[in-house]
């Protein structure tokens, strides 16, 4: 048995994204595999608990999260538009234009 687990960390920015296979230490937690990555030095503009949220596969981490065999950390970026004000502008706009529908003739 190996003393190292095989695990993944990605961020990506709508140019490029950034995908590293890493094996580290059994008990490492999602903070220190941030730190061991140097993803910080090459995207100073994350900030992890504050701007940035962190998930694993999909689901919301916190940073004391102990790691297992093949976990993949995702650092998500900050949303640029709230997702429901967004569908609400569109239903609103949506319902103006089926008011109008058919009247021209």
């Amino acid at each position: 048995m190996s003393d190292k687990i095989h695990v993944e960390i990605v961020y990506a920015l709508p140019e490029q994204q950034l995908f590293h296979s890493l094996e580290v230490a059994p008990g490492t937690t999602v903070e220190e595999l941030i730190e061991l990555s140097g993803i910080l030095e090459q995207y100073p503009e994350i900030e992890i608990g504050k701007k940035n949220k962190i998930g694993i596969f999909g689901k919301l981490a916190k940073v004391n999260t102990v790691l297992r065999e093949k976990d993949r950390v995702e650092i998500y970026r900050p949303l640029l538009a709230d997702p429901k004000e967004v569908r609400r502008k569109r239903a609103a706009e949506g319902k103006a234009m089926k008011k109008g529908a058919g009247t021209e003739e």
